[in-house]
């Protein structure tokens, strides 16, 4: 069951904590934040912030040099440390402390019964509303490394990053408020030393518009410092002598947001989110100048002091990700965001093909057009980029070259397409020269068996790009690709003269669920006029077929790639969690779970029947070995021979150009053998309902 906890694939929960404040009262304060300490307890979360100087209110101006409140603050301290003895959580939390007769703003941090360190605030703003220089001293110009806590000498430092022995990818650094303001965050040498946490407990007073600005500081450090950030700022109890406190929490990874507090709440709050350490980790990894950084800046870095702790998490047991994971990565779930998506990945396209088009001194384009999902898009990007060159859509050199399997719909929808488009329709039977072919090489079919392999299906595909250029050879026209970036992480296509060759492949780093929200995005802004729009829909409800098989069901081709790759919207998934961040085959499968599992979760459906689908575990675990296998040891050397596209997503593409350089000949042992710990049974605890699972054939994969 512990592959179903979400400590067990590097997933840290966090929390922040905005607790009701009295100005000037430890002991209310301290019960407070106990409260809020049980609560993240409770939810399991591996860290909880407080703001700053939270034990005795932010606001207590030149209460902080009365010799009463400090002692109440290290009482409340002593409080917090022995209610951490028996919880789980790290909690970090702001006080005033004097050291070697200076006072310093402060952040502690506490874990089972332990002070693990204190870190002081750097820069202290003296501007405005802000008198910090009147109370404190700045921390780096502390002279104590340690100093005695809780009957125990304890680091002291603004320096300072905490790592969890057990947790190795966790790491964590705090800075205070102002630290963030500043051009250069203490936090960003925090990050360049290791931490993959960053913490900031603020007060922050609001006024108008300051919000945004805070919320682009957090997004922006966390995405510069390849890192999570945490927020937390002061709210409801404090003075409001001369300002205003909205409690603005909130929690960044790599730019991305995660989870906020209610501004304006009048109670304390607690939120949580779920912090992939993994994604850091890789993203350090592969971005090449945040090693550079490290390098330009050792000296800064080698002055960081380690804190070793064990967390202990709670790795046994099911605790599924609160976090929401999109179903379709590529396809964003907000309906404005992914309208915006659809026409910058179109604009791309069509900008690739052009620029193509004008190098080469063409004028005319020919495709290959089938009645299915990527044709289609790649013959409305050919449409466009005529209207971008201010030439005839005539100059499209369109053809549908029905086969032995070519059905009634397919064909009819790329009749429709063709000439709703204005593009110069053709239409080829290849037939005749598909048997002559079969005849030549001795194949049963050309001798009236009804054999259907591999050799039956590839010459329809060769067939249909020999004749496509040779067309291009005679009008001097570059034949335009259609394949897409699913079918070539699957290998999904025939090599050669086949479908994996062309000019020109606009559709190259477009996924296949894309593919279907982009023609739908068409249909829905009736770009192409209205009766292309109804073909639009109607070649989105398509099942995805090569149609190389003769035969129907109900009315769609017999022969459903699905059936054999599996379903393209798991497939997918796992291809942008392993090609953009390396994941483990655990943890892909780990987080296809929490965003299949169930009706409830995941993206918001395009069409009803989406909201319908779910998978459990084992056909997870069933479709990403089909993929590991494809992708990693059976399809390179169709990649590494791909036609030049444009890349439209970061993603990734599997360019052996520019995002994707791998051997041909590579084995799939270490990814089957990490495939091996995916269990096959959905976890049977309340709470998570067994799954219908999801009909597919079980017949095994012929096309290569």
């Amino acid at each position: 069951m512990s592959f179903f906890n979400l400590y067990q694939h590097n997933f840290i929960r966090v929390a922040i904590a905005v607790p009701q404040v009295r100005v000037a009262d430890p002991a209310y304060n301290a019960a407070r934040t106990l409260e809020l300490m049980k609560q993240a307890a409770a939810s399991r979360s591996a860290l909880v912030l407080f703001p700053e100087l939270g034990l005795t209110a932010y606001s207590c101006e030149d209460l902080f040099h009365q010799q009463a409140l400090l002692d109440g603050a290290l009482g409340a301290l002593e409080q917090v440390r022995k209610a951490s003895e028996n919880l789980f959580s790290v909690t970090v939390v702001g006080l005033p402390l004097r050291v070697d007769g200076l006072l310093y703003n402060c952040a502690a941090v506490v874990h089972q019964g332990r002070i693990l360190g204190v870190v002081p605030k750097i820069y202290l703003p003296g501007y405005r509303e802000f008198y910090e220089l009147r109370h404190f001293a700045r921390g780096d110009v502390a002279l104590a490394e340690e100093i005695l806590l809780g009957g125990e000498r304890v680091p002291f430092g603004a320096r300072l990053v905490f790592r969890a022995s057990d947790q190795p990818l966790f790491a964590f650094a705090a800075e205070l408020c102002e630290d963030l303001w500043t051009p250069i965050p203490p936090s960003s040498f925090a990050a360049l030393a290791g931490a993959t946490v960053l913490l900031n407990l603020s007060a922050s007073n609001i006024t108008i518009g300051k919000d945004r600005y805070r919320t682009d500081l957090v997004a922006n450090q966390s995405g510069r410092c390849l890192a999570a950030y945490l927020y937390s700022a002061a709210g409801y109890g404090e003075s409001t002598t001369d300002m205003a406190w909205d409690g603005h929490g909130m929690i960044y990874e790599n730019g991305v947001p995660l989870a906020k507090t209610e501004r304006y709440a009048y109670r304390s709050q607690l939120v949580c989110a779920e912090v992939d350490l993994d994604r850091i980790a890789q993203d350090r990894l592969r971005q090449t100048s945040f090693g550079q950084a490290v390098d330009r800046h050792r000296d800064e870095v080698a002055r960081f002091r380690s804190v070793s702790f064990r967390l202990d998490a709670p790795v046994e047991g099911v605790l599924p990700l609160q976090r929401q994971y999109e179903r379709f990565p590529y396809v964003p779930a907000d309906p404005a965001t992914r309208d915006a998506r659809c026409r910058e990945v179109y604009e791309i396209q069509v900008q690739g093909l052009v620029k193509r088009l004008r190098s080469i001194g063409a004028s005319k384009v020919v495709i290959g057009v089938s009645g299915g999902l990527d044709s289609t898009q790649a013959l409305l990007v050919c449409a466009r980029a005529m209207d971008v060159m201010g030439l005839p859509r005539k100059n499209i050199l369109a053809y549908t070259m029905p086969g032995f399997a070519t059905g009634e719909r397919t064909l009819r929808q790329a009749r429709q397409l063709m000439q709703g488009i204005g593009a110069s329709a053709a239409e080829i039977d290849i037939r005749p020269s598909c048997m002559q072919m079969l005849k030549d090489i001795g194949h049963p079919y050309a001798q009236g068996k009804k054999v259907f392999d591999i050799t039956f299906e590839n010459v329809q595909a060769g067939e249909r790009t020999s004749h496509l250029f040779r067309i291009a050879n005679l009008h001097n026209a570059p034949v335009v690709g259609t394949g897409d970036l699913s079918e070539l992480a699957l290998g999904w296509s025939t090599y050669g003269v086949g479908d994996q060759m062309a000019h020109y492949a606009v559709n190259a780093s477009v996924p296949k669920t894309l593919i279907r929200f982009l023609i739908r995005h068409s249909a829905r802004t009736n770009a192409f006029g209205r009766e292309v729009s109804r073909t639009l829909e109607a070649v989105a409800d398509t099942a995805i077929s090569p149609e190389l098989v003769p035969g129907s069901r109900k009315g769609q081709p017999a022969q459903e790639s699905e059936d054999f790759v599996g379903p393209y919207e798991l497939q997918d998934f796992h291809l942008y969690y392993i090609l953009r961040f390396g994941y483990l085959p655990q943890k892909v499968a780990f987080l296809a779970w929490n965003a299949w599992r169930d009706r409830s979760v995941g993206n918001w459906p395009e069409t009803p029947e989406d909201a319908q689908r779910e998978y459990g575990i084992g056909e997870v675990r069933k479709w990403l070995g089909v993929f590991l296998k494809r992708f990693f040891q059976s399809s390179q050397y169709k990649r590494s021979a791909m036609p030049n596209g444009p890349k439209v997503g970061s993603g990734g593409s599997l360019s052996p150009r520019s995002d994707y350089r791998a051997p041909s000949d590579s084995e799939a042992t270490v990814w089957l053998a990490d495939l091996e710990n995916i269990p096959s049974q959905q976890p049977a605890v309340k709470g998570l309902p067994r799954r219908k699972p999801v009909a597919r054939s079980t017949r095994a994969p012929s096309r290569h």
